[in-house]
């Protein structure tokens, strides 16, 4: 493992992080600073992709969990990725996964995504994960079918009108589930 993620320290996020998550995630997905990560939805979707409330829903929700991956520098906690996972009808759930757009393509995502089925498999005794991804989103799918996630086929539409999930630039998005046994 190489050493800045060996170095990434995990926790549960607080109401204290709730801006600093908004902006991570923001930072992840839209606008002109997620062009510098892979994981940019900016070229489909204007707006916001999460907000203070929905952060700290999530946060204070029983067997729900926002993680952050952290890392010490110059004495300092810099939050470099984050994470919702929390028990949805007998599985886990994964979503709002952000890494900060300067360092993605280092391991720590999938670090992230590793912890978060710890969490899944180990503390709430859950058998599968699964999270949904916006079906054109062909690299991010694939990313996720080599960690051993597979298309189970579900599609959920698309909440067009709903400005919590941003401004679509398109018609033709909608979510598809994927699904690991864990």
């Amino acid at each position: 493992m190489p050493a800045f993620v060996a170095d990434l320290l995990f926790r549960d996020a607080t109401p204290a992080d709730v801006d600093a998550i908004v902006a991570l995630v923001e930072s992840a997905y839209r606008g002109d600073s997620s062009r510098a990560g892979w994981t940019t939805e900016a070229d489909f979707l204007d707006g916001r992709r999460t907000g203070s409330d929905e952060v700290l829903e999530q946060i204070v929700r029983p067997r729900s969990r926002m993680l952050l991956g952290e890392r010490d520098s110059e004495g300092a906690r810099q939050m470099l990725a984050c994470a919702h996972v929390a028990d949805e009808d007998g599985a886990g759930y994964f979503g709002m996964f952000s890494v900060r757009p300067g360092v993605q393509n280092a391991g720590i995502g999938k670090a992230m995504l590793c912890e978060a089925e710890r969490i899944a498999r180990e503390e709430w005794n859950l058998l599968a994960m699964r999270m949904t991804v916006i079906d054109i989103r062909d690299e991010l799918i694939a990313w996720y079918e080599r960690r051993g996630y597979r298309r189970t086929g579900i599609i959920k539409p698309f909440p067009y009108g709903d400005a919590r999930f941003g401004r679509p630039k398109r018609a033709d998005l909608r979510f598809e589930v994927l699904e690991k046994s864990l």
